[in-house]
């Protein structure tokens, strides 16, 4: 275990702090609730934001940018909407400081004051939803696709770096349709982007499900979310997808010509992910030594460390060999550091996650080998430099998998039915994870359950098997199981 980094067995919360903050990742700030993302955090958010948007404008979607003010009677527009988000609005009320005639500093100047406050975004439906009356009129507008990267604002009272800050980074979606059934296509092929990017790149299995309306966005006719398990037991929604029908369309009056050359409403969906993911990478995979980031998401890939230090002919042979793999798109750093030892090195490398560390010492030359040690098992062998660059490829494909189907193990493990109200309870606090279970249908009984237990419906599967039960609460009917949870 790295001595500066609290064990998850001892308390893992703090494991999690010390883990971002001394790997690098991101730190406290001076505004309360608010964290600076460091480089190497940046590093990986970049390599995420990157893939990302490849996936979107895979499926036809381009990028662009709306204000970060939000007028405050736009959020007046959709009665569901304010009532969601009112609570954690940050406002701008003036426009200008001036000095304090005292000679103290700056102070709000009181004839400055906005005719019309202004709202930093805690989420753009309305601001886009007023643009697009002005972008679509007939038919051939759509669908109108649209993303932008930006930042939000959501005054949290209770933070923790990466999950719950008062501003953050994040993608936000917004697309018009024709049709019902169009909105509801595009909202379900984003949730498998969401859902494919967290398997296939984050190695961070996925449940797929829909949101109790108590746990809908606000605004939404439903909401589709991805949910995934953290090493504590506890679930973290890792993306939402909203079909929003034609509520902001009407809030706004966005119609258009059909071909029948009638007027009506549009159809239309939002869907993000955040800088959220980061606290999801670091919880799903790592462990007490540090870091472990899946060679996709890795800034570096494959760092090579001339041993015991950094001498010319170590450092030619180390830079031919990141050549090569660099040629193959590996990313490779060479260690040039020649102050410290190789085990303050390796344990350094460890704590950044990086999937791949190649030793090489003078004795390797000789022997036309190198040593390759991989983070995810810590496993050690030696390996003929003239396969290297073939072996190194394949490994980091091997990690990839391995880091997912590790955590889809424990996910499964932790997927658990329950019949009893004694049983749920029990297994909440002595097991955690997924509680499968029966539930009556009502929001009443679901928010008495997150009362008493503090555990939430995460999601209803998508394509959940029909069941004839009883509710674990209440012992009225129910048709099919739900997933329970507590969660960030």
């Amino acid at each position: 275990m790295s001595k500066d980094i609290t064990s998850r067995a001892d308390d893992y919360s703090q494991w999690y702090i010390d883990l971002v903050r001394k790997a690098g990742l991101a730190d406290y700030s001076a505004v309360k609730g608010c964290m600076v993302i460091k480089p190497y955090g940046f590093a990986i958010w970049e390599n995420m934001r990157d893939t990302l948007d490849r996936m979107f404008k895979d499926t036809g979607h381009v990028n662009a940018y709306f204000p970060l003010f939000i007028p405050k009677s736009f959020l007046s527009k959709e009665a569901a909407h304010v009532e969601g988000f009112a609570k954690e609005c940050a406002v701008v009320t003036h426009y200008r400081l001036k000095n304090a005639e005292d000679g103290s500093g700056v102070v709000v100047d009181p004839d400055a004051k906005l005719e019309e406050e202004l709202i930093v975004r805690p989420t753009s439906e309305t601001i886009i939803w007023n643009t697009y009356r002005d972008w679509i009129d007939s038919y051939r507008d759509l669908p109108l696709l649209i993303n932008q990267w930006a930042n939000v604002v959501r005054w949290e009272m209770r933070t923790r770096l990466f999950l719950r800050t008062a501003e953050f980074l994040w993608q936000e979606g917004h697309t018009a349709h024709a049709t019902r059934d169009e909105a509801i296509e595009e909202t379900r092929k984003m949730l498998d982007v969401y859902a494919t990017f967290a398997e296939e790149w984050m190695a961070m299995p996925v449940v797929k499900g829909v949101k109790t309306a108590n746990e809908r966005f606000a605004g939404a006719e439903d909401t589709y979310c991805i949910e995934a398990l953290m090493q504590d037991g506890k679930a973290l929604q890792a993306g939402t997808s909203h079909f929003l029908g034609q509520n902001f369309a009407k809030a706004f009056d966005v119609q258009f010509n059909t071909k029948d050359n009638t007027r009506e409403y549009v159809w239309a969906t939002s869907w993000g992910v955040s800088t959220r993911l980061m606290g999801a990478l670091v919880m799903a995979h790592s462990d007490d030594d540090g870091l472990m980031i899946p060679p996709r998401l890795a800034p570096t890939q494959v760092v090579i460390v001339p041993i015991p230090k950094p001498t010319p002919e170590l450092l030619e042979r180390a830079n031919a060999i990141a050549a090569d793999l660099r040629s193959k798109g590996v990313r490779v750093k060479v260690d040039t550091d020649d102050q410290n030892r190789p085990g303050y090195k390796f344990a350094e490398y460890e704590k950044l996650g990086i999937p791949v560390r190649l030793g090489l010492g003078a004795r390797d030359l000789e022997n036309g080998t190198i040593e390759v040690a991989r983070r995810d098992t810590k496993e050690k062998s030696s390996v003929e430099l003239t396969s290297l660059t073939s072996h190194v490829v394949d490994l980091l494909d091997a990690i990839q998998a391995n880091m997912f189907e590790r955590a889809r193990a424990y996910r499964d493990s932790h997927i658990t039915p329950v019949d009893t109200w004694d049983e749920f309870v029990r297994l909440l606090d002595e097991k955690g994870g997924f509680l499968s279970a029966h539930w009556d249908g009502t929001g009443e009984t679901e928010e008495l359950i997150k009362t008493e237990t503090k555990a939430t419906i995460r999601c209803i599967p998508l394509n959940n098997p029909q069941e004839a039960g009883t509710c674990i609460k209440t012992g009225k009917p129910s048709t099919q199981r739900v997933l329970f949870a507590r969660a960030y």
